[in-house]
């Protein structure tokens, strides 16, 4: 992707669509609008005229679109994709409700599964068989493949997704039933699950390839709908998106595997956290990405974002592994909850609030949007509790109303004693800010991290507002608040790289480890992301490959990521080094090793990303520490101590590097508010960065 020329990027979240324009000299310029969801292109288009109108860019400048966007998470939550078909070997069909076979919650006499997003009548089966090695064991028997045309027909099927068994090994037979499909059903969307989770494990294979299929006439109707918008107003600039494992990728690779975009946001602003750390140096950091629909923690080690293979979107218990639908693709390791601006509040069967995962969206949005909303949402909260100066709220274009939030509050969570409804928006706000510190929690242990020493790194429209206060819930003491915070999701797609990540499995015990054979696995690997990519011969140079292995002890059903820093070659000699770094990643996730026991490798994985150059900005040059005045003062509620006070009131654009003050302040910008509460101090970096220092512990 070429650095010259002027570069956009665009954000759509489930409440906002953030534009961001970069110009070729590397200065940036943003934009905030509602998301318009009956067809998100247009806030997209508005947003992008409004930028080339006010730095007066001609379209012919523009050198590249970078986009990241939640329809395809909220297609999957909300089941608006398209009738999918699923077609699968006999005596298969009923893999996606036979699932793991496990209760994820015991506990619940009730529980209730997912509904898979392609209902029996939908799954049909078609003689054929593969053994594990990939060896035909029976032909496709391509008659049963044609008995199912009338029924496709019959059910107006418009997607197929295609999953057979032992595909992975061994993709012919799914290729061959493609083949017979596009020429007797040309207008079909088609999936293959080999080429969308080349892995082992056949449900979350059949998973995978169901959820693209599903969405897939949807997003590519999309994506080509603003393709469309674009050319006519003369951008003939490269389109690319962002994928859910921090890189890009075209848009026809987009268009024919779209759940790759599932968490393209996100991992935009984790993109964008890391480089917010290696360029200050922070060793261990913690990735706080709060909207208007959801907030995001990622863990950050060495600049570094952690990874995985799998996710779960809609779950239908919010925080139960095993309750939602698993996708195996390359992503961002992150824990995503329902707590954002929008997020509603309620009171549950035992008289207490609850917050989310329902949101009001921009449509109608928080009360206090005064179009049409009557539910209370944390923006409601926030502005009554004085976190957010009206005034400059997304750029002055939404003017908030006081009295509909209040009218929201006492109507619907506050009794007779609750003056302007404040007790319950300090409950609101305590409850969401609990839930995203306790989320966190539960994720570091999970992955064997800790909390304690981490920097918090927070960005997106509500991060800035929350971020004391989860930081002192975690028992965090310094915070970053990135320029540019409000939109950090769209920054993150500029310094995101081409990549793509292919795997192959191939069981191999590492006492019969053969490097000849593992160094042709990776030959294969980088010359398939290669070709993906579609580099020039002049671009080789500039192609950075990261090996990871996942590995696990014999006999253990589930398996580990291992990365391989470093590595490119390897020779038989490097089984004492694989075998030393698996057990340093075991014990880190399980606090101990099992030794005596045979290791084995089962997935071989590459990811190949195209580097190029970032010209960064010039850091703004400290003259002097000096105090600020503020702009005016106006009431702030601290939840640490349950007191207001008078907040001075900043213009963020007026700080400049060297400026420190004390709280309570609250810094205001068009697309975010930083809070700075009482017992902690905030200082303006040379590179323009908010830092904050809790001067006393946290309560």
């Amino acid at each position: 992707m070429s650095q010259r020329g002027t570069r956009i990027a665009v954000d759509i979240g489930g409440t906002f669509t953030d534009i961001v324009l970069q110009r070729a000299d590397g200065t940036l310029v943003s934009a905030k609008r509602l998301t318009t969801h009956g067809a998100p292109e247009e806030a997209v288009l508005q947003g992008i005229d409004e930028l080339l109108h006010e730095t007066a860019t001609s379209a012919a400048q523009v050198s590249a679109i970078v986009h990241g966007t939640t329809l395809a998470t909220n297609a999957l939550i909300e089941r608006k994709g398209a009738k999918t078909a699923l077609i699968t070997t006999a005596g298969f069909r009923d893999t996606l409700e036979i699932a793991h076979e496990h209760r994820f919650d015991v506990s619940d006499l009730y529980m209730q599964r997912p509904q898979p997003l392609v209902p029996r009548e939908r799954r049909f089966e078609v003689a054929e068989r593969l053994a594990a090695d990939g060896s035909v064991l029976k032909p496709l028997d391509h008659q049963s493949l044609a008995a199912l045309l009338p029924q496709l027909d019959a059910q107006e099927i418009t997607s197929v997704a295609i999953g057979f068994l032992h595909s992975y090994v061994n993709g012919d037979h799914e290729l061959q039933a493609a083949a017979f499909l596009r020429q007797a059903r040309p207008e079909l969307a088609i999936t293959l699950s080999h080429e969308v989770c080349p892995e082992i494990r056949e449900y979350e294979r059949i998973s995978t390839a169901c959820a693209n299929a599903y969405v897939q006439p949807v997003i590519a109707r999309y994506l080509q709908r603003l393709d469309r918008g674009l050319r006519l107003r003369g951008i003939a600039g490269q389109t690319l998106l962002m994928m859910s494992n921090g890189g890009l990728t075209s848009l026809e690779q987009a268009c024919r595997f779209p759940v790759l975009l599932v968490e393209s946001g996100p991992a935009g602003g984790a993109v964008f956290a890391a480089h917010i750390a290696r360029e200050a140096g922070i060793a261990q950091a913690v990735a706080f990405d709060m909207g208007g629909t959801t907030a995001k923690v990622v863990f950050i080690d060495n600049g570094v974002p952690q990874y995985g293979r799998e996710l779960e979107v809609a779950r239908a218990y919010r925080f139960l592994k095993g309750s939602g639908m698993p996708l195996r693709i390359p992503v961002v390791d992150m824990v995503e909850i329902g707590a954002g601006g929008g997020s509603l509040a309620k009171r549950n069967a035992l008289g207490l609030i609850d917050v989310g995962p329902e949101s009001s969206g921009s449509e109608p949005g928080p009360a206090c949007y005064g179009r049409g909303g009557e539910l209370p949402a944390i923006t409601d909260a926030d502005l009554l509790l004085g976190k957010i100066e009206t005034s400059r709220f997304a750029g002055g274009k939404i003017a908030l109303s006081k009295a509909n939030a209040v009218r929201a509050l006492q109507t619907h969570l506050s009794d007779e004693s609750d003056d302007e409804g404040q007790q319950a928006a300090m409950a609101m706000v305590e409850v969401v800010d609990e839930n995203m510190a306790n989320a966190a929690r539960v994720h570091a242990t999970d992955r064997g991290l800790t909390l304690e020493g981490r920097t918090l790194i927070a960005f997106g429209g509500a991060a800035p507002m929350h971020a004391a206060r989860v930081a002192q819930k975690m028992g965090i003491t310094q915070i970053i608040v990135p320029k540019g915070a409000g939109v950090g999701s769209a920054h993150g797609f500029l310094l995101a790289p081409l990549a793509c990540e292919v795997v192959k499995t191939h069981l191999l015990a590492l006492n019969s480890f053969d490097a000849q054979q593992v160094n042709a696995i990776f030959d294969q690997l980088y010359q398939q992301a290669k070709a993906t990519l579609a580099v020039s011969p002049q671009q080789d140079a500039a192609l950075h490959q990261e090996h990871t292995v996942y590995m696990r002890y014999q006999g253990q059903g589930h398996e580990i990521p291992v990365r391989l820093s470093g590595k490119i070659r390897y020779e038989e000699r490097d089984v004492a080094w694989l075998t030393a770094r698996f057990e340093e990643e075991y014990a880190r996730h399980f606090h101990r090793i099992i030794p005596g026991m045979q290791v084995e490798c089962l997935t071989w994985g590459l990811r190949l990303s195209l580097h190029t150059p970032v010209q960064p900005l010039p850091a703004a040059l400290v003259q002097e520490v000096y105090t600020p005045e503020p702009q005016h003062e106006q009431r702030l509620v601290d939840l640490a101590t349950l007191t207001a006070q008078p907040a001075g009131v900043f213009r963020r654009e007026d700080l400049r590097p060297g400026a420190r003050l004390q709280g309570p302040a609250i810094i205001a910008e068009s697309e975010t508010n930083t809070v700075v509460p009482q017992g902690f101090s905030v200082s303006v970096s040379r590179d323009q960065h908010l830092i904050l220092h809790a001067n006393r512990e946290g309560k």
